[in-house]
């Protein structure tokens, strides 16, 4: 298996990162941190083992609102590495360039010639071709939509995204070779996403497992609605039902990643938020794709019995959410390597412990 931490250490990450980027340094908002204004700093917070912010709102706006692109920690990168795990001369299909970073890592390992990496901003591909080639490499990079793959370098033995998806597309099975490896971020919707790596069989499926958690940004295409929960309850007057549960959602929120893929899986088509301070704690279901859909809220209270649930719209979304997570404990609280999936031309679908027992 190839070294990745002796790759990075010929090509570091520092060689593609822009002059301004925002860091988790502690409590509070991410932090600017500034190049020109502060060299040393920039080279310390760009050493540490943590993403970095490069980019919000697709270039719409600075340091506020959605991040939408970002350099992933050294380590994260490492294990998505060994999971794609390319061999000599491989072709490798990159679904989201960034800043061009993990294009070089391909490209020191299998050859640059061999690389194709898309990107959907024309601004963000044009300055990671030029970290690109500064380094020393000149992978294809393409301006277009991830999810549609590119089919003028098929067929690939090897497709790694660098950004999360609620659905596999289609097309990047298509696009990989009988034996080859589509290695991603997952996220259904609901909490944290984890790290998903497929085999392409010959019957045009792929099939494989789950690792562990992967918070990474969605595919442009795949974004759900955003905004704070509140949006949900505003959107649209409707009569909201009220109820007590026993359940602490605290329990959904610090679970395992296996719990999160879970509930995604049983509760399909929502996305959750989770706000709490001293006082207690609110977790939010809401329908992914529309601010008048669904939407359920639990408040927990510090010692209380029960707790009050909210829920609005065609389906009890805390309802459905309860009752996936009580099925999980049934199952054992399975580990998220129990967990897998299938990917066809009309569905995908998640599994437990083999294919034919599906979630």
């Amino acid at each position: 298996m190839t070294d990745w931490h002796n790759v990075i250490g010929s090509v570091p990450r520092s060689s593609f990162t822009p002059d301004v980027v925002w860091a988790d340094l502690g409590p509070g908002p991410w932090a600017r941190v500034d190049r020109a204004a502060d060299p040393g700093e920039w080279e310390r917070v760009v050493a540490l083992d943590q993403p970095l912010v490069t980019q919000f709102e697709d270039g719409k706006a600075e340091g506020e609102g959605l991040a939408t692109s970002s350099l992933s920690m050294p380590e994260m990168v490492v294990g998505f590495l060994e999971q794609l795990d390319p061999y000599d001369h491989h072709r490798v299909l990159e679904i989201g360039t960034g800043s061009g970073w993990t294009a070089a890592l391909l490209s020191a390992r299998v050859g640059a010639e061999n690389v194709t990496t898309v990107e959907i901003s024309p601004e963000l591909a044009v300055r990671a071709g030029e970290r690109l080639r500064a380094a020393g490499f000149a992978p294809r990079v393409v301006v277009g939509d991830g999810a549609e793959g590119w089919a003028d370098g098929a067929p690939y033995d090897r497709v790694h995204a660098t950004c999360a998806v609620s659905r596999v597309p289609y097309a990047w099975v298509e696009q990989t070779r009988v034996g080859g490896v589509i290695v991603t971020p997952f996220s259904a919707g609901y909490g944290y996403g984890a790290v998903l790596r497929l085999d392409v069989l010959d019957d045009g499926t792929a099939v494989g497992r789950f690792g562990g958690s992967a918070d990474y940004m969605l595919l442009r295409s795949q974004r759900p609605a955003g905004g704070a929960a509140r949006t949900w309850a505003r959107a649209a007057e409707r009569d909201v039902r009220v109820r007590r549960t026993r359940l602490d959602p605290r329990a959904l929120r610090y679970g395992p990643v296996s719990v999160d893929l879970a509930v995604a899986a049983m509760v399909p088509g929502v996305v959750s938020r989770f706000y709490s301070d001293a006082d207690g704690a609110t977790l939010w279901v809401l329908e992914r794709d529309d601010h008048r859909g669904s939407w359920a809220s639990v408040e927990y209270e510090p010692g209380q019995a029960d707790f009050e649930v909210q829920q609005a719209g065609d389906r009890s979304l805390w309802d459905e959410t309860e009752d996936a997570y009580l099925r999980w404990l049934r199952w054992g609280r399975p580990d998220i390597t129990r967990f897998g999936m299938t990917v066809g031309a009309d569905a995908q679908r998640v599994w437990l412990d083999e294919p034919g027992n599906p979630v």
